[in-house]
């Protein structure tokens, strides 16, 4: 027989501590998340738990857009951003750009309860063979070069140099204007000018900045669906008018409505006028 187990709540004295927090503990068998101590304890911002923790409790499919997190929390656009950005950048969100099945390019989301690096450190080491040999150590690869602004689009480099002229704290490092410029690049490809750009990136900025302005442009460029370029004007073909027959020398012309011909009626004005 399985061990029954009860809902009551333990007794907050049964082992009490001398100082610090006292858990009362109820069992719950339904309605709950399983947080790691990890996430719960990582420190830093409050917002960037709460948000995690909110996203982990949600069920598969529910949305987790920066609109549908600000309704959500009272919090803003900015710090609700900035909770993602952290959590990308610690691996328990994943945000990347996939084709759906439409042909439509949508950002999903995946969310990570125990993040890789967390995750192979979790993992029963395993049993070390005794080395045959001394092994030769290899020397640490060498850091990866910057990125250097030769291989950036130059036309989207001089978009995102232009936006200070907009609004001057749009200031970017060479660094940050190279790791943006793909991005621009792929909305001039897609047929929208430079200055439909500046306008979708300057649009509506906050008074204050609470991060970084690449940090802000970048999202910006994610998560904006790609403007439609202007539509070209339709030329339309100037009609031709008919075929008439002159009514003094039956010659035929074009005109819209019947009568003489050019001739006929220069000739007429002379008449009139001899």
């Amino acid at each position: 027989m399985a061990e029954s187990q009860s809902n009551a709540p333990l007794r907050a004295d049964a082992v009490a501590p001398a100082s610090g927090v006292i858990h009362v503990r109820t069992r719950l068998t339904a309605d709950f998340t399983v947080i790691s101590n990890a996430l719960a304890q990582r420190r830093g911002s409050a917002v960037t738990v709460g948000v995690a923790v909110y996203i982990s409790s949600l069920p598969a499919g529910a949305p987790v857009s920066i609109a549908a997190l600000c309704a959500h929390f009272s919090e803003g656009e900015i710090l609700i951003s900035r909770a993602l950005r952290e959590l990308e950048a610690a691996g328990y969100v994943r945000r990347p750009r996939e084709r759906t099945p439409t042909g439509q390019v949508r950002t999903r989301t995946y969310f990570y309860d125990v993040p890789g690096d967390l995750r192979e450190r979790m993992k029963p080491p395993r049993p070390r063979k005794r080395p045959e040999a001394t092994a030769v150590q290899e020397p640490p690869p060498a850091p990866a070069p910057a990125e250097p602004t030769a291989d950036a689009d130059p036309r989207a480099v001089a978009v995102l140099a232009s936006l200070r002229r907009v609004d001057p704290r749009l200031i970017l490092s060479e660094r940050e204007a190279v790791r943006l410029a793909p991005a621009v690049a792929g909305w001039l490809a897609a047929g929208v000018g430079a200055a439909r750009i500046t306008e979708v990136l300057t649009a509506r900025l906050p008074d204050h900045f609470l991060t970084r302005p690449a940090g802000i442009l970048a999202y910006r460029l994610r998560e904006t669906p790609l403007p439609a370029p202007p539509t070209p004007p339709v030329e339309r073909p100037v009609p031709i008018p008919p075929f008439q027959t002159c009514d003094g020398c039956e010659r035929a012309f074009r005109s819209p409505t019947p009568g003489p011909c050019r001739d006929c009626r220069h000739n007429a004005r002379l008449r009139t006028a001899c």
